[in-house]
């Protein structure tokens, strides 16, 4: 049952507390941006480790990204910044998670749309596996359905599109180069562990938005069908794909199930779960939007009145169980804010999900605090150069770093539990004054 507020059950045995520093690469227009550089990760490598280590996380999420490592193409592999990182990380006694690829697509010479994608992508593997063998456990593309969504569906990212073809190809080709990767990795580590990451925030909608809810709902599901070895001819989306001109041997190889995850990272947060209304009146403009054919509004689910048990981490934690019974990690836990209470209701809203879940007998081994040291312009999907901060279990902006997160992180890790009279307040998601006007009288 789930707990009373503000007290916290301890976790039971083999719930661990791991964490991630921001690390996307992503091309906007012709520049790029660079969170290892901007979060400052970049200049204070080892001291962000010693860090983490004092807060007792036992894994990192932490990157040997192929566009740092090999800046153009014919370039010398650069791996004195990784060879410092992972250096720290041993002495630290924190295991590492290694990230390829993190919203990116290679080098500057690379696009995920390159035929030689997706065998830079397995060279590179298999060069990082040879230089780390003691790295147990790989995330080779970091949410390859959203990167699709943001460069290929919503035109955020390069290579700036609003196509559904170039939306599938990106996340087969994708898919394709994370079987290809981790081949490459088992070559030179034959027992390393594969976490795919990804959002598989739902949609919910008014009744005459419902057709298009259907197919984002079941659009959410297509990185992990394919990598899970689901996409057959028997599959809806099959002849969709093929269709659209993607390959039948990449399906092929996919449907082998050889590229099926031994875990499953949820990335979930507050804006995840969506709205879609077509009544565009009860809206300021600055929200309309649409699909080409139907003008609606997409907003968040908390700010719509859809019942809370139907968004949020337990819900979706749930239904990642029921559909692959694979084990399940909390993957980016993580809510941009001002206030540090509602920083920490988020991160023990998560725990505490993942704990009643648990008792449920749903296979969930970690929680994942994430942005340890925070995001640059994340509120605008990096497309804007605003520097607009967001504090992460550190702050960046205080001579010592320490936040009310960072404690309860510590708690958890040590403890298993962390109270405080703060956390009786419910977040802002699930307080009343969450809602648009439209709703704020349902």
């Amino acid at each position: 049952m789930p707990s009373k507020p503000g007290v916290f059950a301890p976790a039971r045995p083999g719930l661990e507390v791991w964490a991630g520093a921001e690390c996307s690469v992503v091309r906007v227009g012709d520049a790029w941006r660079d969170q290892v550089h901007e979060t400052g990760y970049h200049d204070h490598v080892r001291n962000d480790i010693r860090m983490a280590a004092g807060l007792g996380v036992r894994r990192l999420r932490v990157p040997f990204l192929w566009e740092r490592v090999a800046a153009g193409q014919g370039a010398t592999s650069d791996w004195s910044w990784h060879d410092r990182q992972m250096d720290q990380l041993r002495k630290s006694g924190i295991a590492a998670i290694g990230g390829l690829i993190h919203h990116g697509a290679g080098p500057v010479a690379h696009s995920m749309f390159e035929p030689g994608f997706i065998e830079g992508l397995a060279a590179h593997a298999y060069e990082t596996a040879v230089r780390y063998p003691d790295i147990g456990m790989w995330t080779p593309v970091n949410e390859p359905l959203t990167t699709a969504r943001f460069s290929c569906l919503y035109g955020h990212w390069h290579p700036h599109l609003r196509d559904e073809r170039a939306f599938l190809h990106a996340v087969v080709i994708q898919s394709a180069a994370i079987l290809a990767a981790m081949r490459a990795i088992r070559r030179a580590s034959p027992q390393a562990r594969f976490l795919h990451t990804e959002d598989l925030g739902k949609v919910f909608s008014t009744p005459a938005m419902s057709p298009q809810a259907q197919y984002e709902n079941e659009r959410r599901w297509l990185s992990l069908d394919l990598l899970c070895g689901r996409v057959d001819a028997h599959h809806p989306w099959w002849k969709r794909l093929l269709d659209h001109g993607i390959l039948q041997s990449h399906l092929d190889q996919l449907a082998s199930g050889e590229a099926a995850p031994d875990l499953i990272g949820i990335n979930h947060y507050v804006t995840s779960d969506r709205f879609l209304d077509e009544r565009l009146h009860l809206y300021a403009p600055s929200l309309h939007g649409g699909n080409g054919q139907a003008a609606y509004v997409d907003t968040e689910a908390v700010r719509a009145g859809i019942s809370e048990a139907e968004i949020g981490w337990r819900p979706r934690l749930r239904e990642a169980w029921s559909r692959y019974g694979v084990p399940l990690v909390l993957s980016e836990v993580h809510l941009g804010c001002d206030d540090p209470a509602e920083q920490v209701r988020w991160l023990m809203e998560a725990w505490d999900a993942a704990q009643d879940l648990r008792l449920e007998n749903v296979d969930i081994r970690a929680m994942t605090v994430w942005a340890l040291f925070g995001l640059v312009d994340w509120n605008s999907m990096l497309r804007n150069r605003d520097g607009h901060y967001e504090r992460g279990v550190f702050d960046r902006r205080t001579d010592h770093g320490s936040t009310l997160l960072a404690d309860a992180v510590s708690a958890l890790a040590r403890d298993g539990a962390f109270d405080d009279h703060r956390l009786i307040t419910p977040g802002w998601w699930r307080r009343q004054e969450r809602m648009l006007p439209a709703y704020a009288n349902s």
